[in-house]
């Protein structure tokens, strides 16, 4: 009983450890996503983005990068992106690089993997749109997407059409009240993924033995982890996205879990199979399903793992032909870091804590006078996902109060 009270306290301090190492960028992340959103607007994209040609991709890459980065907010983007007219292959790149290509998602990968996996997830992301578009041209899935255009309705409509310009916003109390709406509306998005994301992995870094990972990961914490051969690498890499598959965390709260599979061995093409596969969760699935029907939507989903796979193998023979793959014996073990300390990451989070403060303040202000026509984000309604996952944060409050308490006892 003592040994397991020692792993629950482990398991809750690693939890929240993780969670403060990373709070600065997850901040600075948002602040930055939510002047992007509020500053530029999106009103001619639809009609940039109707050929499935570079331009349309290149496009829709870009809008993507510069919208947000929760799996349900881009799914319902894409959607309407879609819903205008856009082609299927830009609406895929739209869909792609507002989950992979975002500031936030490299500075919290940089906390907590390195600048490979940072370069892993920056160029591969671009690598993912680029198979992608090549998938769709060569498969020409053209009955599917007039199925899919059949089934959704035409009820989206254009927010930014009496959009003031970034000057006139900055310049003004309304826009920074909108910004501060915009950056309290990113984490409501995400606080929950994130919250199960964390304590997940506190768990599994404290309670999962090696041994595990090694069954599941074959190569996995062996001699040559970092580049175990090539079956080896394959079967890390299909097995990424399907240890995903079952997860109800996105493309944030599953940082932490990497970091936790590379600790313990897995190679670099399975972690970031692992972390390319915020799209092909099952709530994911069941989401573009009740947007597209269910023939669009296992296609996109067989795209992605394609893709995902693909682009794992090339950025980790890549890396290994560069002599720059990232050695998981260099990493220290989670249980024996020492995450609360004073250093920089403590000055940051003070900082930018100070920052939310300000920017609450504004939300605040927002509130009394909102109105029903700021752009909202789309979780697909009430769902039996959004009851699974708040079960899921009391177990995982309950959880963490008790691991943190139990000392105290």
């Amino acid at each position: 009983m003592s040994n397991f009270l020692t792993l629950w306290n482990e398991a809750a301090t690693t939890s929240l450890g993780f969670f403060w190492m990373a709070l600065w960028a997850f901040i600075l992340g948002y602040i930055i996503s939510s002047l992007i959103q509020v500053l530029v607007t999106r009103r001619k994209m639809q009609q940039a983005m109707g050929e499935d040609g570079p331009r349309s991709i290149a496009l829709g890459t870009f809008f993507g990068f510069i919208s947000s980065s929760c799996s349900f907010s881009a799914l319902a983007t894409t959607r309407a992106i879609f819903n205008k007219g856009a082609g299927l292959a830009p609406s895929l790149a739209f869909m792609l690089a507002s989950t992979n290509l975002v500031i936030e998602l490299g500075m919290v990968i940089a906390v907590f993997l390195g600048w490979q996996f940072v370069v892993g997830e920056y160029v591969g992301g671009i690598l993912l749109i680029l198979v992608t578009w090549l998938l769709v041209r060569i498969t020409r899935p053209r009955r599917l997407e007039a199925q899919a255009r059949r089934k959704m309705d035409d009820g989206d409509g254009d927010h930014d059409g009496h959009a003031k310009s970034w000057k006139e916003k900055v310049t003004s109390k309304a826009g920074w009240q909108q910004i501060g709406q915009t950056y309290v509306m990113e984490w409501q998005m995400v606080w929950k993924d994130v919250l199960i994301g964390f304590t997940v992995a506190g768990i599994i870094s404290a309670m999962v033995p090696q041994s595990f990972f090694e069954a599941l990961f074959i190569g996995a914490g062996g001699e040559n982890a970092a580049n175990p051969g090539f079956l080896a690498v394959l079967s890390q890499t299909l097995v990424g996205p399907l240890a995903a598959f079952f997860t109800f965390i996105g493309s944030m709260g599953n940082i932490p879990l990497a970091a936790v599979l590379f600790a313990q061995g897995v190679s670099f093409a399975g972690v970031m199979a692992f972390i390319f596969s915020d799209l092909v969760v099952l709530p994911v699935l069941r989401i573009n399903a009740s947007y597209y029907g269910w023939k669009m939507a296992l296609y996109i989903l067989a795209l992605m793992l394609v893709g995902i796979v693909s682009v794992s193998l090339v950025m980790h023979y890549s890396l290994a032909l560069l002599g720059l793959l990232p050695d998981f014996s260099g990493q220290t073990s989670m249980g024996e870091r020492e995450f609360f300390k004073w250093n920089y990451q403590t000055i940051l989070n003070i900082l930018f804590l100070a920052t939310t403060a300000v920017l609450l303040w504004f939300w605040r202000q927002g509130q009394k006078q909102q109105s029903h026509d700021h752009h909202d984000h789309d979780h697909g309604g009430p769902s039996l996902t959004d009851k699974v996952l708040r079960v899921l944060v009391v177990i995982a409050l309950v959880w963490l109060v008790g691991g943190v308490t139990v000392p105290l006892l």
